[in-house]
């Protein structure tokens, strides 16, 4: 199996200043690492418009729906953090991070990231970290069996 997330899935900082460019962003990182299909992305919007995927702490995880399962290819994850914050439904986002699972594996993924992002001192670190690495080495334990 390969990595869940890899340096090249994360992206600081992000480009996007909307809510749904931070979809397509977090969407697209997941279909250039070969994880899903293009429409996996869709899938993404889809789920948004039924119901806010915003998390707290500065954190979203915009994911597809239970009908796109067919659209993954792989469990993988995109992380994009933001400079400014990005205004998700009247919150504050720093980070999207876009999660697709296999067979049920994105409620395992979510829970890892649900656990750093619980805690606001990791939060912060995110925060202040300089580079995309140093993002994927505070985040790599969600590779972790």
């Amino acid at each position: 199996m390969s990595d869940i997330l890899g340096p090249s899935q994360v992206r600081v900082p992000g480009t996007a200043t909307t809510k749904d460019d931070a979809i397509r962003e977090a969407g697209q990182i997941l279909v250039d690492a070969g994880a899903v299909t293009p429409a996996y992305v869709d899938a993404m919007f889809e789920r948004e418009r039924s119901v806010s995927t915003y998390m707290g702490n500065y954190l979203a995880i915009p994911h597809g729906t239970n009908e796109s399962k067919d659209t993954i290819r792989r469990s993988a994850l995109s992380v994009v953090r933001y400079d400014s914050p990005i205004d998700w439904d009247g919150n504050e986002v720093r980070f999207a991070v876009g999660v697709a699972g296999v067979e049920g594996g994105h409620l395992e993924i979510l829970n890892k990231i649900a656990i750093v992002f619980s805690d606001e001192d990791e939060v912060q670190k995110l925060i202040a970290a300089a580079s995309a690495e140093e993002v994927y080495a505070l985040l790599h334990a969600v590779n972790d069996e």
